[in-house]
């Protein structure tokens, strides 16, 4: 029975960076179970931690700032929840943050509005080029894209999943972006599908999340502010 809901901030580094969500809740699930909490299983034929992650990263990108919620049976002091699951995470991951979520409240990913990521370039752009390419693409009303991944196939249009795209400084002949972009549950944009739309063909040379805004207002407020806005595919 789930008695206490706790959201916790974590940092996802190098070393932890080419696991994929499922390895990531494993791995805290793992946690967990080392320092003895009393972690919320599903009911279902299939027991399951009740753990979630807020707009999941792909393979390969680092971040600052995670978010995950996850049921206890028990009622705990964050902090010592903190302090015991930090001390089982693996190289790579780190709790930074904890602290206490309603029951009742709202999915964490429902609440996701955007992310900011911090995106280095290959090294031999021009600062002048990258920009004409940022300039086109945001003056776009729509931008078609097609992803592939293994045998699966997803077309929509790319354009409303980008907030901003931005020069933020070069080091060592590379250039790095700062970029926006919409992380919500049906709309969700991808750093590295958005460097190959504005045309380069090599993968960035690092991708790192930065910041993700949360906002708790309820889902019928963020519907009334969502109208008018362009819908994705």
């Amino acid at each position: 029975m789930k008695v206490q809901r706790l959201r916790i901030a974590f940092s996802r580094g190098e070393a932890a960076s080419q696991m994929s969500l499922l390895e990531l809740v494993r791995a805290w699930e793992h946690a967990f179970r080392q320092a003895g909490l009393p972690l919320a299983y599903s009911q279902g034929r299939r027991l399951s931690p009740q753990i979630s992650t807020a707009s999941p990263l792909p393979v390969g990108v680092t971040s600052a700032c995670e978010l995950m919620d996850v049921f206890l049976t028990e009622r705990m002091d964050p902090r010592k929840v903190l302090d015991l699951v930090s001390a089982q995470l693996p190289a790579g991951l780190a709790a930074h943050a904890a602290w206490e979520v309603g029951l009742g409240a709202s999915s964490l990913q429902s609440q996701v509005r955007w992310a900011e990521y911090e995106v280095v370039l290959p090294g031999g752009q021009s600062r002048d080029g990258v920009q004409a390419a940022i300039d086109g693409l945001l003056s776009c009303s729509t931008l078609p894209w097609r992803y592939e991944r293994e045998s699966r196939v997803r077309v929509y249009d790319l354009r409303p999943r980008v907030i901003d795209i931005w020069i933020e400084g070069e080091a060592d002949g590379a250039l790095t972006l700062g970029m926006r972009l919409r992380a919500e549950q049906e709309s969700a944009g991808r750093a590295d599908q958005v460097v190959a739309a504005l045309g380069f063909p090599e993968p960035p040379l690092r991708i790192h999340r930065r910041r993700l805004y949360v906002e708790a207002a309820p889902p019928v407020v963020q519907a009334y502010r969502r109208l008018g806005e362009p819908q994705a595919d």
